[in-house]
């Protein structure tokens, strides 16, 4: 018995663990090249036609080959907090899941979260105040867990989870419309639903409600910041002009910048979209083998919880 709901098709969950393995090869990948200009990472890569494009580490963190950052390890301590508490997104155990993910020393951690999070020590309060200057994409980049938890259920469910998770550290809109998002659109490409589709059902709508996030009428997204608007921007660009999950990680980590997070919400986005199978085979064999099997693991779980 494997334990899961026999209504739960093994496409889902291969799409679930594509995500979340997406996710993670997207991180890795990206943290080589975070905070570096397109143009230094062609001068760095030159020796491989400018492109980096192998998971070799190294980076300002100084990671080794296959190691992971805060966007892969915070979403894992997310997905956590929702299988204990059968499949639900309580914003008291998220906050306090994320205070002992910061509390274990992180590689790296952004300044919001940490902000909100020494907050959330001093006044106990789950969800931190509203605040305009909150716009960045730490709430975003881990939030695939909710996606996949929710999967299924009502969408007014599924947005209201999502705010769960992302006031905790990330109470605004232009965030909230990023999470709702991301969450929906790897919901349908769960599904099966082709990108065609999703670029009428739900980037029509969100820029509509959100037209700071065009990404259609600008020059191509470089060197994309932590606010939430240039990370959705280099994401979804890549993700619609490209071909295939390599070329989309390829193309937006290139473009430098918070390129771990933008590589990670990317990867989650065509690993669910594409599948396993598209997943590169030497990508996987240099990912952390922990990071690995917990990120196959909760995916699994999360999905039939």
């Amino acid at each position: 018995m494997n334990g899961r709901p026999a209504a739960v098709p093994d496409a889902v969950l291969a799409r679930a663990e594509a995500a979340y393995l997406g996710l993670a090869l997207g991180d890795a990948l990206g943290a080589t090249v975070e905070f570096m200009t397109p143009r230094e990472i062609v001068h760095r890569f030159a020796h491989q036609g400018g492109v980096h494009r192998e998971l070799i580490g190294g980076g300002w963190l100084r990671l080794r080959p296959g190691q992971v950052t805060d966007d892969t390890t915070m979403a894992l301590a997310l997905g956590a907090s929702i299988l204990s508490n059968q499949g639900r997104v309580e914003p008291l155990a998220c906050a306090q899941a994320f205070d002992a993910w910061m509390r274990a020393k992180p590689v790296d951690i952004g300044n919001t979260v940490r902000r909100n999070l020494i907050r959330f020590r001093a006044t106990g309060e789950s969800a931190a105040p509203a605040s305009e200057h909150d716009a960045g994409n730490g709430a975003a980049m881990r939030v695939l867990p909710v996606a996949l938890a929710t999967f299924g259920r009502p969408e007014a469910a599924v947005r209201a989870a999502c705010r769960a998770q992302a006031h905790v550290t990330h109470h605004n809109a232009l965030s909230d419309a990023a999470c709702e998002f991301l969450v929906l659109a790897v919901q349908d490409f769960l599904r099966g639903d082709s990108l065609r589709q999703v670029l009428r059902q739900r980037i029509a709508p969100l820029l509509l409600e959100q037209p700071a996030l065009a990404f259609r009428q600008r020059a191509r997204r470089e060197n994309p910041s932590g606010w939430i608007v240039e990370t959705m921007q280099a994401v979804l660009q890549a993700l619609v002009d490209g071909d295939g999950f390599e070329n989309c990680l390829v193309d937006v980590v290139n473009r430098g910048g918070d390129a771990d997070t933008t590589g990670a919400i990317a990867g989650m986005l065509a690993g669910a979209l594409y599948g396993r199978e598209a997943l590169p085979a030497r990508w996987l064999k240099v990912l952390d083998p922990a990071i690995r099997e917990a990120c196959a693991a909760q995916a699994r779980r999360l999905v039939a919880s």
